[in-house]
């Protein structure tokens, strides 16, 4: 039975489902103590003093840190590479503020207690006085002349200007085209909210350091906090026992993390530390935030010549882990969707502000580049009076490979045949009695379509080890790392499939440096496409040393392998199990795979929303998405991972919405009661479609589908509102009072 393509039930779900899940908080180890940080008010203030006498008088209180006590540690620096026009400006980060403060939530102080109750009372009573100053919340001010400086030596606050593409190219196409449209488009700030907030343990012993915690990328984590602790990485082991979500954010080094370890040694006893809501939305990384100018450039006959976009970026107080590629690298690659588009220019400014460091979410700089082109594109069916499936249709890639004007080079796709098939499924045909429909009821009907290409990647190269155990399963080692996407379901699929047992053989491992020798983590839809495919290379690298073993115990000249078994070539009467061969032999097998190329997710998506005009209140009634793959190891979780994709998407486009004051920088949205996700009511059936073109960039064809619901969602629905209201301009979350508004202005025109 062929595993690769079934819809099995994911077998982690049990544990889930029962309560016998083992998250951070489960976790309690003999002796430990709890902390608490100590958090700023202010989004910019000096440090003029802080006291912590009364902290340390506190019944059961055992530490209180400031920045004095850590002063020795390394900084937090950013690992991530960007070719900027001039070296990238980093400030220094240590993991506890010296003498100011630079977004409200900023940590100042880490109390430590024998009782989560007594370090929130030893928090409270730390006394900070601070001298106020003044602050910049959004990017576009920050560069402002007079402007407040948030680091003495970063001139205007911008960190980096990058650019990428042919200037000329582009200015001449312009200059010689018969249309033209251009938006300033918004790409609204995020709270990333997993269902579990960030917790950790810290403990050391025997020299050596080791961290709980909820995260997705524990190899990098481990390398980052051995420059901070200057230690050699075999002296820190990092764990993430199950992680309920992270989305990129909980790939990050983060304060907490150093001042647990920092703390444990300190103390010799186990600290742990679990982020109560309102602190992970003041104290974790956020999402998206940049403002855009774009460009694109047609010809008489509506086709693409050139696009133009000049961006600048919130990167918030601090640079995180990879805060930078989010605006740089990661949408340079899918600049431009899947459109032929002959001349293409970027130029990006990274602007600090007083907020929250922006760190790499759900797609990474692929959801506003595709936001942006599809906003053009329809802007300019609109402007043309060509409709905008067919404007779609005419410029679309249909020859692979094709390179792209910044030199990606798409493998393959279906992607004409995507929007047909969305159409089709989606009943446009009938959309004009949808509308009259509505109409008649008061309320007006609008249809969005859209397409999205992303680039599937993240870091290169991944490693896959298989151990042979006791008990007759083969333990599957895997530096990827799953928060919640069935990986111990799909990577034992894989396994059944190559090796011809069934996947309770297989134990999936995962997210412990002490046991996984190496990875690349979460992030960029990554796992099955590098990981998968150190999988298959380490299955074949076993074999190839497991036939010469299994002949010699056959005593044949060659065999055959085949459903678990070797099997003597024209002799199917003598065989021998993998086991068994592996009980005789050692044939635990690990590969570092070296693998760098791209794959390219891809689909058409549409929408369809209706509007009531006295109150601006937008239902989506229906959603469509027809999405390319390749090849799919687990159907059912594929249209899980798209399904919470798409609602992520529709939550940027209609509810989310991070505001901070811009006189006081407080973050106004700062709970639920204030920030809206989406719940199951604001979210139609969807119906999805699952196609495959395999792509030859991995030995099992896969392409990625984590992050694609979240750049495809936002501009199809937002595109279905323009088309109800009859407007040009809207921005993102699409709230009842701003759609509202957008409907007395178009009232009074």
């Amino acid at each position: 039975m062929p595993y690769i393509g079934q819809s099995l039930l994911r077998t982690e779900d049990h544990r889930f489902l029962t309560g016998t899940g083992r998250f951070v908080e489960d976790i309690s180890i003999d002796g430990q103590a709890w902390a608490q940080v100590v958090r700023s008010p202010h989004a910019h203030a000096a440090i003029a003093r802080i006291d912590t006498a009364a902290a340390r008088a506190v019944t059961g209180v055992l530490a209180v840190y400031t920045y004095d006590d850590i002063a020795g540690l390394g900084l937090m620096r950013c690992p991530t590479q960007v070719a900027t026009l001039e070296p990238m400006k980093v400030p220094p980060r240590p993991a506890l503020a010296h003498r100011r403060v630079r977004h409200v939530g900023d940590p100042v102080a880490f109390v430590v207690a024998e009782t989560r109750i007594a370090a929130r009372d030893g928090a409270e009573a730390v006394a900070v006085s601070y001298e106020p100053l003044a602050c910049v919340v959004d990017g576009v001010t920050a560069m402002a002349a007079g402007a407040p400086l948030l680091w003495d030596d970063v001139p205007g606050n911008v960190s980096y200007r990058f650019q990428k593409g042919d200037a000329g190219a582009v200015q001449a196409a312009f200059a010689s085209a018969v249309h033209s449209v251009e938006l300033e488009l918004i790409n609204n700030r995020l709270v990333i909210a997993p269902t579990e907030t960030r917790a950790g343990i810290g403990r050391f012993g025997n020299g050596g350091f080791e961290l709980i915690l909820t995260a997705a990328s524990v190899h990098g984590i481990r390398d980052m906090l051995a420059e901070v602790f200057g230690v050699g990485n075999d002296r820190l082991r990092v764990i993430a026992p199950d992680v309920g979500g992270g989305f990129g954010i909980k790939n990050a080094l983060y304060p907490e993390w150093i001042l647990l370890l920092f703390a444990a040694r300190a103390l010799g006893r186990p600290v742990k530390w679990v982020a109560e809501r309102a602190e992970d939305f003041n104290g974790t990384a956020q999402g998206r935030d940049n403002i855009t100018k774009a460009r694109l450039a047609l010809d008489a006959d509506g086709r693409f010549l050139a696009l133009d976009v000049s961006t600048v970026a919130n990167l918030g107080a601090y640079m995180s882990s990879g805060g930078p590629g989010s605006s740089t690298n990661a949408p340079a690659n899918a600049m431009g969707s899947g459109y032929v588009i002959p001349a293409i220019f970027m130029d990006v400014h990274g602007v600090f502000t007083n907020t929250l460091p922006i760190e790499a979410y759900r797609g990474a700089g692929k959801p506003e580049v595709n936001y942006l082109i599809e906003r053009l594109v329809d802007l300019a069916a609109r402007r043309l009076n060509i409709d905008p499936v067919e404007i779609r249709r005419r410029n679309l890639v249909s020859a692979f490979p094709y390179e792209k004007a910044l030199g990606t080079v798409i493998d393959c796709g279906r992607f004409a045949a995507n929007i047909d098939d969305a159409v089709l499924n989606a009943d446009r045909a009938g959309f004009a009695a949808r509308r009259a429909a509505s109409e008649a009821r008061g309320l007006r009907r609008g249809f969005g379509i859209s397409c999205f290409l992303e680039t599937a990647r993240g870091s290169p190269n991944e490693g896959a080890e298989l151990r042979f155990q006791a008990d007759g399963r083969i333990a599957l080692l895997v530096g990827t790392q799953s928060n919640g996407m069935g990986h111990e379901t799909t990577y034992s699929q894989i396994a059944a499939d190559l090796l011809g047992l069934p996947p309770e053989k297989f134990r999936y491992v995962q997210g412990d440096t002490g046991v996984v020798r190496a990875g690349n983590g979460h992030g960029g839809a990554r796992s099955m496409h590098m990981g998968g495919a150190a999988l298959v290379r380490t299955v074949n690298t076993m074999l190839d040393k497991a036939r010469p073993i299994a002949a010699r115990m056959l005593q044949a000249a060659s065999v055959d392998f085949a459903h678990g078994r070797f099997t003597v070539s024209g002799d199917p009467t003598r065989s021998i199990a993998l086991t068994d061969v592996a009980a005789a032999e050692n044939l635990d097998t690990y590969v570092w795979n070296l693998l760098d190329v791209i794959t390219f997710p891809n689909g058409c998506h549409i929408a369809e929303v209706e509007v009531d005009p006295e109150t601006g209140h937008i239902t989506l009634d229906r959603y469509t998405a027809v999405d390319d793959f390749g090849t799919l190891i687990n159907p059912m979780l594929t249209l899980g991972q798209i399904h919470g994709g798409v609602a992520q998407g529709i939550g940027q486009a209609m509810l989310e919405h991070t505001v901070y004051d811009p006189e006081s920088g407080q973050l106004l949205s700062g709970s639920f009661m204030d920030y809206a996700l989406p719940r199951a009511d604001d979210l139609p059936n969807f119906d999805v479609t699952l196609t495959g073109v395999p792509t030859s960039a991995n030995p099992l064809g896969v392409k990625g589908a984590g992050q694609a619901g979240a750049i495809a969602a936002p501009q199809t629905v937002v595109l279905a509102a323009i088309d109800a209201l009859g407007v040009e301009m809207l921005d993102m979350p699409l709230t009842p009072e701003r759609v509202w508004r957008a409907i007395q202005i178009g009232n009074r025109a």
